[in-house]
């Protein structure tokens, strides 16, 4: 090992001997901002909820406050008292409310990125809060398991099972890109035409940057899929690990562990969940058990084939980026020697 490598190490050291003082902190900070927001929320009428055209009811501020008093109470009894394994539980429990909050802030993301609006702005922030505060309250729950002399360990690829899962990820989107591009360059899929489906999306309010590109033939999911795809390979490969040669002053140093864990964890809380329950509707409205509004479709069938398509791309990528992050974070914790760990 070389000078420059034990000097990167012992800065890496420090960093994680220092965790434990500040995150419990600065949990304690978000926890009051987010108790506050939502009795601000309760008191104002605002709600947190929207379906449609129906606004939810304020009640989820008063749930907000208890999530964020909770979190409050749970974290500053860890600056005080160190972490004890009940106070473990509780962080981790709290932890589970905020990311069930957090649910389908992906969506909203995409979007914001897409130049649309929001359903709702309170109801956005809320997600948002809550995202913030799951991951300060697991980095809380684990803030003692940091011993001194840890180090980056030497990228390693994923094992050959975690590696096939990304690849059933990656095959699960080629069906759902295949259909976008199809009405993306003016044909025709589940009886519909690209042009119906670019006049019914430009009747739902899409932004004018969402109906350039597709009028280019460039459909914007079908983009994010291929960003989604390439963050997927990225948390099981060596080179999602270091920083390549085209980014001049970082090339060769190491990624941040939370640069792809973040959105690999954002984006499977919202569609592995979200893309699992929407197969199981469609297995009931195939069955016939249920009917599926044909929306902007010619008929219910049309609109059962075209969920088909999407949810189950969403699920199987889901579950796919939940085995592939869960692999990430084991690969790249940081050992306990003063080396650097090979395979």
């Amino acid at each position: 090992m070389n000078r420059d490598e034990r000097t990167m190490n012992a800065l890496w050291s420090a960093q994680w001997q220092r965790w434990p003082r500040w995150v419990a902190r600065a949990t304690v900070l978000w926890a009051v901002l987010y108790a506050s927001f939502g009795l601000a929320c309760t008191l104002s009428g605002t709600t947190l909820l929207y379906h449609g055209t129906d606004s939810g009811t304020s009640r989820l501020g008063w749930v907000v406050m208890a999530v964020g008093a909770l979190a409050a109470l749970a974290s500053e009894a860890v600056v005080l008292y160190g972490l004890r394994p009940a106070l473990r539980r509780l962080l981790w429990v709290v932890c589970a409310l905020a990311g069930i909050t957090a649910f389908s802030l992906l969506m909203d993301v995409i979007t914001l990125m897409l130049g649309q609006g929001v359903d709702g702005q309170a109801s956005a922030a809320n997600k948002a809060l809550a995202a913030v505060g799951a991951v300060l309250l697991a980095a809380t729950a684990q803030s003692d398991r940091r011993p001194a002399g840890t180090v980056v360990r030497a990228p390693s690829a994923a094992p050959r099972l975690i590696q096939r899962a990304a690849w059933a990820g990656t095959l699960a989107f080629v069906p759902y890109a295949a259909m976008k591009l199809v009405w993306a360059f003016g044909g025709t899929f589940a009886g519909i035409t690209g042009k119906e489906m670019l006049a019914a999306s430009e009747r739902n309010g899409a932004s004018e940057i969402f109906l350039t590109l597709e009028s280019w033939g460039l459909d914007p999911t079908a983009l994010l899929a291929v960003l989604g795809v390439f963050l997927l390979w990225g948390l099981v490969r060596p080179w999602g690990q270091v920083f390549p040669r085209w980014t001049l002053f970082l090339r060769g140093r190491r990624v941040p562990r939370w640069l792809p864990l973040a959105p690999a964890l954002l984006g499977a809380a919202t569609l592995a969940p979200y893309g699992v329950m929407g197969v199981g509707y469609l297995v009931l409205a195939t069955s016939g058990a249920v009917t599926m509004r044909r929306g902007d479709f010619h008929s219910s069938g049309d609109a059962v084939l075209v969920g088909w398509v999407g949810m189950a791309a969403f699920a199987v990528y889901g579950i796919a980026l939940i085995v592939a992050a869960r692999s990430y974070w084991l690969r790249t914790r940081p050992a306990c020697q003063m080396t650097v760990v090979t395979e």
